[in-house]
């Protein structure tokens, strides 16, 4: 009986001892916590995001506050010249042998070489007539036309039973140099004329459509070719040269604007009709020609120019042979010589640079649309 109320002491000492350890563990966790959470609450957490968000926006305000002013991005050490000359080179067919009016493709891969390697980039005549000229800084624009809508213009073959665009014709040589360098910018004007430009009849819609598509122009030849120096020739007959051509473009692509025009032969009515040239109306077909294309023999003045006709603007013939000296090459060595007289541009469609020397031709009227930066 001893032993027994021995053993129930030591038990129940030993839960007591128990008891009171697991209080002061308790207790010694609740202290442990308090002091986490007010030492957590005595850390400013945001404080360095705040500052770190307050510096990040009193740079981007400064970033908004401090303009670039585009003047001081113009690198005159290029010469920038927007008042200088600018070919517009002019073809008719892509073929073998090499004579007068055609080109053969070999010699056409090589103009086009030597113009991408010399500092030239392509504009379409329509960019060049509404002044938008974007060419890189440096670089030269010029204009590619092709008249008369030849079947070695634009052919089609037939490869492994697929019908394929003629590598050798203007456009597959075209769409050639387009990817073989994408910052040449190729574009072309090609001038028809009749119902079945191209010469592949069958063709012709998706002829004109993959043009209009793939940002080439498609401009007025008249209807018939005509040769506007005839005796019989009046504003009747000129206004349904090109009324007719027009409505048959429009017809094929819908909404397609028809506004440049290169003249058959060079020839033009006699003044008091040259008017129609310009805009008229045939059968409730109306027209007007932001451009028209006269033969001629030399680079034509810049857009920016008040000399400019853009109503008789002058061609180069991409020719050696037959050009009195006044062919291609003859007029890019000529550039090569006298680099003052080209068009140079400075990169920024929105600003006209030019020499003080070349300020008197400046058009006045462009003072109200672009900046005019002289030095």
């Amino acid at each position: 009986m001893k032993l027994k109320l021995q053993l129930i002491s030591i038990f129940l000492l030993l839960t007591i001892l128990c008891s009171c350890s697991v209080k002061a563990d308790n207790k010694d966790n609740a202290i442990d916590k308090d002091e986490g959470e007010q030492i957590e609450e005595n850390i400013p957490k945001e404080e360095e995001n705040v500052e770190a968000t307050n510096l990040d926006n009193e740079l981007a305000d400064d970033t908004e506050k401090t303009e670039v002013n585009p003047l001081e991005e113009i690198d005159l050490s290029l010469n920038p010249n927007e008042l200088g000359e600018v070919m517009i080179l002019m073809y008719h067919s892509i073929d073998e042998p090499e004579s007068d009016w055609t080109r053969t493709p070999e010699n056409f891969r090589k103009d086009l070489e030597y113009l991408y390697q010399n500092g030239y980039r392509a504009i379409s005549l329509r960019d060049f007539a509404k002044g938008n000229i974007d060419v890189e800084a440096g670089y030269t624009p010029f204009v590619l036309t092709f008249d008369d809508g030849n079947k070695n213009n634009f052919n089609m073959i037939e490869k492994d039973g697929e019908n394929i665009i003629d590598p050798d014709c203007a456009v597959g040589i075209l769409e050639e140099y387009r990817e073989k360098y994408p910052d040449f910018n190729l574009t072309a004007s090609f001038y028809i004329y009749g119902t079945n430009p191209f010469r592949q009849n069958e063709l012709v819609d998706y002829k004109l459509k993959f043009l209009s598509e793939n940002g080439y122009e498609i401009g007025n030849h008249t209807w018939g070719h005509q040769d506007f120096t005839e005796e019989n020739m009046n504003p009747q007959k000129i206004q349904s040269q090109l009324g007719k051509l027009h409505k048959f473009v429009s017809d094929k692509i819908e909404n397609y604007d028809v506004n440049t025009l290169a003249l058959p032969y060079g020839s033009k009515p006699n003044e008091e009709y040259y008017k129609y040239l310009v805009e008229g109306n045939y059968e409730g077909i109306t027209y007007k020609n932001i451009a028209i294309l006269n033969v001629g023999c030399t680079p034509s003045y810049s857009p920016y120019d008040s000399r400019i006709n853009f109503h008789l603007l002058p061609r180069v013939r991409a020719s050696e042979m037959n050009v009195d000296n006044l062919g291609i090459y003859d007029w890019l060595k000529y550039f090569e010589n006298h680099p003052d007289r080209k068009f140079v541009s400075d990169g920024k469609p929105d600003i006209i640079t030019i020499p003080k020397d070349n300020e008197e031709n400046l058009n006045e009227n462009l003072k109200e649309d672009k900046t005019i930066y002289t030095y």
